[in-house]
C-alpha cells in the first residue's frame, strides 16, 4: 500500500459531531507522550500531519484524517479510501480530574458507538516494562468486544535486546488473561521501522472489508 493523500477533516468533541461513518476507520491510542502523533506522520509521510508535542495530554479531541491509498497489483492500480482517527491518549497528562473524566468518557463513547470503527491500534513504549494502565486498558477492549493491534513504539530509543525483552514481557503478561494474542509491531518513527508492515495489514483488513 502507497499512502496518496492525507488531509485533516475535523476535530471533534464527541463521536456524534464525528464525520459521516461511510469508509473504514482505524483509531490510534495509548497512553500520554507514547509517540502516538510521531507513528501517525510516520505511516502518512507526513511530518506536519498529526501535531507532535513535548507536553502529554496535547491531543484534546477525536482528530480524523482521511487517507487515499493505492494498492499495485499486476493489472491496475486499486485505490481505496478510510479513515485515520488520532484519539487522546490516557494516563498521567497534567489535567484536572473533570477534564481527564470527560476525555475518558468521550473516548469510551467513541470505542464503543462509532459503527464505522474497524480496528483500533493500540501504542505501548516499548523502552519500558509493562504497565498495569496499558493492560487494564486492553481488558477493556476486550469487555467492549473491539478488535486491536498493539504497535509497540520509540524501538530506536533503547538498545535492541531490552526492547525484544519488553515487548515479550507485554506479551507474557497478557498470556495469563488473553487466550489469543493480537498482532503485534514494532517500530521507530525516525527508521520507519514498522510502516510498511502496518499499511500492509490496513491493506489487508480493507479488502476483506470490501468483499461481498
Amino acid at each position: 500500500m502507497q499512502i496518496n493523500k492525507a488531509v485533516y477533516i475535523i476535530s471533534s468533541p464527541d463521536f456524534e459531531k464525528c464525520p459521516l461513518p461511510d469508509k473504514p476507520e482505524y483509531a490510534f491510542i495509548g497512553r500520554s507522550n507514547v509517540g502516538k502523533s510521531s507513528v501517525i506522520n510516520m505511516l502518512c509521510n507526513n511530518d506536519k500531519l498529526a501535531k507532535t508535542s513535548s507536553s502529554p495530554g496535547k491531543t484534546q479531541l477525536i482528530n480524523h484524517f482521511e487517507i487515499t491509498s493505492v494498492k499495485e497489483d499486476s493489472r491496475n492500480n486499486l485505490i481505496s479510501k478510510w479513515f485515520l482517527v488520532d484519539l487522546p491518549g490516557y494516563g498521567f497528562a497534567k489535567v484536572s480530574q473533570t477534564s481527564r473524566r470527560r476525555w475518558e468518557q468521550m473516548i469510551e463513547n467513541y470505542l464503543r458507538k462509532r459503527e464505522n470503527l474497524t480496528m483500533v491500534f493500540v501504542l505501548i513504549d516499548s523502552r519500558h516494562a509493562p504497565q498495569k494502565i496499558d493492560l487494564e486498558f486492553l481488558e477493556q477492549l476486550k469487555k467492549w468486544q473491539i478488535p486491536f493491534c498493539l504497535i509497540f513504539t520509540k524501538s530506536d530509543k533503547e538498545n535492541q535486546r531490552t526492547v525484544s525483552k519488553n515487548v515479550k514481557d507485554f506479551l507474557g503478561a497478557m498470556k495469563k488473561t488473553w487466550q489469543f494474542l493480537p498482532q503485534h509491531f514494532v517500530t521507530s518513527a525516525i527508521k520507519k521501522l514498522g510502516r510498511e508492515k502496518i499499511l500492509n495489514h490496513i491493506e489487508e483488513v480493507n479488502e476483506q472489508l470490501s468483499k461481498p
